[in-house]
């Protein structure tokens, strides 16, 4: 392996520019659990290391009128302790705190989760399902794309050369709303997930006002079910409603067969996780709680 430049970057602006400058052989550096894998494996090589950490815009948890902003960099355990954000976003933080073991979520993060780019990356589900918006920061200036948008395939995002992910915004919320994440894994703990899925719910008395939902391990991509939520909105969550948005996210997989579970299998699970996420989102709107599973 060449040497390996390291510099840590003081602001957005310095990360930006050191990213330029490294002819797309720069990595950013923020929690490292998956970068410093990839480079013990052989599978990344970069020319330079951008450490992010210092950067209090990319490490900061900012609420304003009920919407939340993450840095891209902000660890795993950081955001759990904060309450507000547990209640706001039960399913998200659920879903976050699927990232790996309880030591590494202390460098882990929902940013470098996304980057990283996996099919079956657990947060990005539930990021997806909750609406969140990805802002970048770039040679030619700032921009934000939804989260379903910013990854292209397996390992490959949008970014453009010089742009990193500064950090992630969530849309205000009311008490009649709340979320789930579930996945299916062939072990109880530390495994990845055959399927993923996040269901993020408004509801109006007993029906439900909006919906949105997100799938992981089932394509090239985590996907926003369009179809899914539309066969919630406007129903009571009544088996006809909850079979039909099951259908859809059946319909909607594009899986491939391996050790973990045959295109078969996930097809059909994507629709069982779907109904069981959407009937927890309701609960807790209700005020009924429900642990997370690891």
């Amino acid at each position: 392996m060449s040497e390996i430049q390291y510099r840590v970057a003081k602001n957005v602006k310095d990360a930006v520019a050191l990213m330029a400058k490294s002819k797309g052989k720069g990595y950013v550096l923020a929690g490292g659990t998956d970068l410093l894998v990839q480079m013990k494996s052989g599978a990344r090589e970069p020319g330079l290391i951008v450490d992010v950490k210092k950067i209090p815009e990319m490490m900061a948890i900012t609420e304003k009128n009920g919407a939340f902003t993450i840095g891209a960099a902000t660890p795993a355990a950081v955001l759990g302790e904060h309450k507000k954000f547990r209640k706001t976003w039960p399913g998200v933080l659920e879903a976050i705190n699927l990232i790996g073991s309880t030591q590494v979520q202390g460098r882990a993060s929902a940013g470098g989760n996304l980057c990283n780019a996996s099919p079956a990356a657990d947060s990005v589900p539930a990021l997806v399902a909750a609406g969140c918006i990805a802002n970048i920061a770039g040679p030619n200036g700032k921009r934000s794309v939804p989260v379903e948008k910013f990854n292209a395939g397996p390992g490959k995002t949008t970014l453009k050369p010089g742009e990193i992910l500064v950090s992630l915004s969530f849309p205000k919320r009311g008490k009649d709303a709340s979320d789930a994440y579930l996945r299916l894994i062939p072990r109880t703990e530390m495994d990845i997930a055959v399927v993923g899925c996040g269901v993020s719910l408004t509801m109006k008395g007993d029906t439900v006002k909006d919906a949105r939902v997100g799938l992981g391990a089932v394509a090239p991509t985590v996907l926003l079910v369009d179809k899914a939520a539309e066969a919630l909105i406007g129903s009571k969550l009544d088996e006809e409603a909850l079979e039909a948005a099951a259908a859809a996210c059946s319909e909607a997989c594009k899986p491939i067969d391996d050790k973990r579970g045959t295109i078969k299998y996930r097809t059909k699970i994507a629709g069982v996780l779907l109904k069981r996420a959407a009937l927890i989102a309701r609960d807790r709107i209700n005020g009924i709680e429900h642990r997370g599973t690891r």
